[in-house]
């Protein structure tokens, strides 16, 4: 067995820390879920016999967001949304990094819904059983963008900043060594969501309505993508437009407005 920089060799076998960081978060994320459901006096079960088809949807959803989604920096390398079309072994690739957080949830609750579905289960209770677990999944997930040297964002000579070595360094920052480190303000600002999230049911739980606090998620997370997205510096677009800040903001407004619209009659 031999380690580099980016993954571990397993004789003939190259594992690399995003996979394993990435799953590790998985893995951490049921967990959470599973204690929360008991908690909550749910079919703990339920997590296990979802969780398969929970990620596979969250995957794939990160995915396509990543694929139509490109930073400008693919853009100019050639790597576009036509070209992931166009080369269906690279739009797999998954491991080389390029799973978009916005996907993953949209997947992994459209196939949450399908099983709560399939198997009697209340949809919105689910969602306020999983809203910490995914928070808790994002805050550990994102170091594998550290692993990876991605989701850095302006130059910065604070003293937590960052170097990143020079060929993951966008070519005019060439000679720029230290940056923001947005996976970790994103990482810390996740894993403080998922502790609001499980204070915010055990303290107002008898007030809450079942689908409230997935809708605190739907407020809290956008909040930090919408700040961060000012100090990254590959962010993607939409008809010249910040692709994430545009649809996060939509999100906000939406859950807020939903949320306020529920609880009108106690305001």
């Amino acid at each position: 067995m031999s380690f580099d920089q980016l993954g571990i060799h397993l004789g003939p076998l190259y594992i690399r820390y995003y996979g394993l960081i990435v799953m590790g978060a998985v893995v951490a994320g049921a967990a959470l879920a599973e204690w929360h459901a008991k908690q909550r006096k749910l079919r703990s079960e339920f997590i296990w016999e979802s969780l398969l088809w929970v990620v596979l949807a969250g995957v794939l959803g990160a995915r396509l967001w990543h694929i139509f989604t490109p930073s400008p920096s693919l853009i100019a390398a050639g790597v576009t949304t036509q070209y992931y079309l166009t080369h269906p072994l690279d739009a797999l690739a998954i491991w080389r990094g390029g799973l978009g957080i916005p996907g993953a949830v949209i997947g992994g609750v459209l196939a949450l819904y399908i099983q709560a579905r399939r198997r009697g289960e209340h949809f919105p209770a689910w969602l306020d059983v999983f809203a910490p677990a995914i928070a808790l999944g994002q805050g550990l997930g994102r170091w594998a963008n550290f692993v990876n040297q991605e989701l850095y964002g302006a130059p910065s000579d604070l003293p937590w900043a960052i170097t990143i070595d020079p060929p993951y360094r966008l070519p005019e920052f060439a000679d720029v060594a230290r940056y923001h480190p947005i996976f970790l303000y994103e990482s810390l600002w996740s894993l403080a969501t998922a502790a609001l999230l499980i204070w915010l049911g055990r303290k107002f739980g008898k007030r809450l309505m079942a689908g409230d606090i997935f809708l605190v998620y739907l407020i809290t997370y956008p909040t930090i993508r919408i700040l961060l997205d000012f100090i990254r510096l590959d962010a993607a677009e939409i008809a010249g437009f910040n692709a994430n800040q545009s649809f996060m903001s939509v999100v906000l407004l939406l859950a807020a407005g939903w949320l306020a619209w529920r609880h009108r009659a106690t305001v």
